[in-house]
């Protein structure tokens, strides 16, 4: 009996040390999860891309003033390069803004023109414009590390009519240049645009874009356009392009300028 109780005391002593020594070791650290990038504010961005142009009306103020009526059978543009630079702020992972300004190179133009007297007219030139856009941009969420996006812009373009002539295509004067403007044309006009997009972050502070925008440039004007047989001209002035349009596909880089450092979460601890 008395082993027993010997047994017992030995054991409980052994016990209370050993939750001494316990007491006495330091904790664990915390568990820590694994760092959450955070990255927004301020980036600049660049973009090239190729414009496909569209114009809806021509008119010259000749056309009021006699009795041939015009049709104009083709209006159409050559595609053009575009290069454009911008400075953007990202609220939060959802709503972005930025304000660009790009330049559209030149963009042959072929336009026919058909007279109710039988007189066809082929015009030629080039038309090129400065753009900026202040635009706002919602990202859709992220799926395999790709964010399409949709957004909206406002601003202004100025649109240039290049070296714009009229060749005769028949009768007596075929092949003859029969009408001329003087100089470039330029015109500042109201521009909006609707984009849509895809993008893929590579790093924090460095975002790929592919992205698609029709942009209304307005309107523009070729320089003072007469015949080139003096008394020949009729109500001389500028040549009017109406409803310009333009859709876009655009190649983008987006920097970060103050990417935020990585962080840590901490646990959660209360007491009580």
């Amino acid at each position: 009996m008395r082993y027993v109780k010997t047994v017992v005391a030995a054991g409980a002593v052994a016990l209370l040390s050993g939750a001494a020594s316990a007491a006495d070791m330091p904790l664990p650290p915390p568990y820590m999860p694994p760092p959450v990038q955070e990255f927004g504010g301020w980036y600049l961005r660049g973009d090239i891309g190729m414009t496909n142009q569209r114009v809806r009306t021509l008119h010259q103020a000749y056309e009021d003033v006699v009795p041939e009526r015009f049709d104009y059978v083709s209006k159409g543009f050559d595609s053009s390069p575009l290069w454009g630079l911008g400075v953007g702020y990202r609220v939060n992972n959802w709503l972005r803004f930025d304000v660009t300004g790009e330049y559209r190179g030149r963009a042959n133009m072929h336009v026919t023109a058909i007279g109710s007297a039988g007189s066809v007219d082929r015009y030629t030139g080039s038309k090129s414009e400065i753009t900026g856009l202040a635009n706002a941009y919602i990202d859709l969420g992220t799926w395999w590390g790709v964010t399409p996006f949709v957004g909206a812009g406002v601003g202004a373009s100025y649109n240039m009519i290049h070296d714009f002539y009229d060749i005769c295509a028949a009768g007596g004067c075929a092949g003859q240049v029969t009408a001329l403007a003087d100089g470039t044309g330029s015109k500042w006009s109201f521009a909006w645009a609707a984009h849509a997009g895809l993008a893929y972050q590579v790093s924090p502070g460095l975002t790929l874009e592919f992205a698609y925008r029709y942009l209304d440039l307005g309107s523009a004007k070729s320089g003072w356009f007469h015949n080139i047989d003096p008394s020949a001209s009729v109500a001389p002035g500028p040549y009017q392009f109406k409803d310009l349009t333009s859709h876009d596909l655009k190649f983008g880089v987006r920097w970060a300028i103050d990417p935020a450092p990585a962080y840590y979460h901490p646990p959660l601890i209360t007491k009580g």
